[in-house]
């Protein structure tokens, strides 16, 4: 285990001494490193991700293509980079291969990357639904007419209400917009004018069953 460790370090300080100042290499912790391959942030360009497991080199390390990075790099492209580097790190089991793996890329970039696009794919719009055949025109008038048309929602007592004031036919009963003349004139103060109610000049007054006399509003 010991011999392990020390083979491990020996590879560590390999790797920290070949890439010193390269900026496309990275060392995420002790048993965790990065190579970028092309122009950043470019549609080809694309990002490794190698991680030592417990009985490396004995066995191939973790090869990880869903770094952030790779978020554009198609799900083809991503299978085929790292079943290259799967099939390299089987040639180097027993041996510290991370700087080997790395390299093996270098010279078959463009091969592996034939089937990326280079550009973002430009997404299609459906016409039907976001274009102009989408657009509905409103007509003013007809929001008009539902408007005018809606009718003012009656509760039962006040429907009943109404039902009274008529005679049961629909139809409002004679009079039935007639005010009670006297109380009418003794609130508008006509009694000070000391005129008889009864004398007043008055086109045909009726009297209802009470006795009052009523009188048309529109006089």
């Amino acid at each position: 285990m010991a011999e392990l460790e020390e083979q491990l370090a020996d590879e560590r300080e390999a790797l920290l001494s070949i890439y010193e100042g390269d900026t496309n290499f990275k060392q995420i912790d002790a048993n965790t490193f990065q190579y970028k391959y092309g122009e950043d942030d470019h549609y080809k360009s694309f990002l490794v991700e190698i991680q030592w497991t417990d009985t490396y080199p004995n066995e191939i390390p973790k090869i990880n293509m869903d770094t952030f990075y790779n978020r554009n790099l198609i799900l083809d492209v991503k299978t085929k980079i790292k079943g290259v580097i799967e099939e390299e790190a089987e040639q180097w089991l027993g041996c510290g291969m991370t700087y080997t793996l790395f390299e093996c890329l270098k010279d078959r970039q463009d091969e592996l990357t034939s089937g990326q696009p280079e550009h973002a794919p430009t997404p299609s719009i459906d016409l039907d639904t976001f274009g102009v055949n989408a657009i509905k025109i409103s007509d003013s008038g007809d929001t008009n007419k539902k408007k005018e048309t809606k009718k003012e929602q009656l509760t039962k007592a006040q429907k009943r209400r109404q039902w009274e004031r008529t005679d049961h036919k629909g139809d409002k009963p004679r009079g039935w917009d007639w005010v009670d003349l006297v109380k009418h004139l003794s609130q508008t103060g006509n009694k000070d004018n000391g005129n008889d109610v009864s004398t007043a000049n008055i086109s045909n007054p009726s009297i209802n069953a009470e006795g009052v006399l009523l009188q048309p509003l529109n006089i």
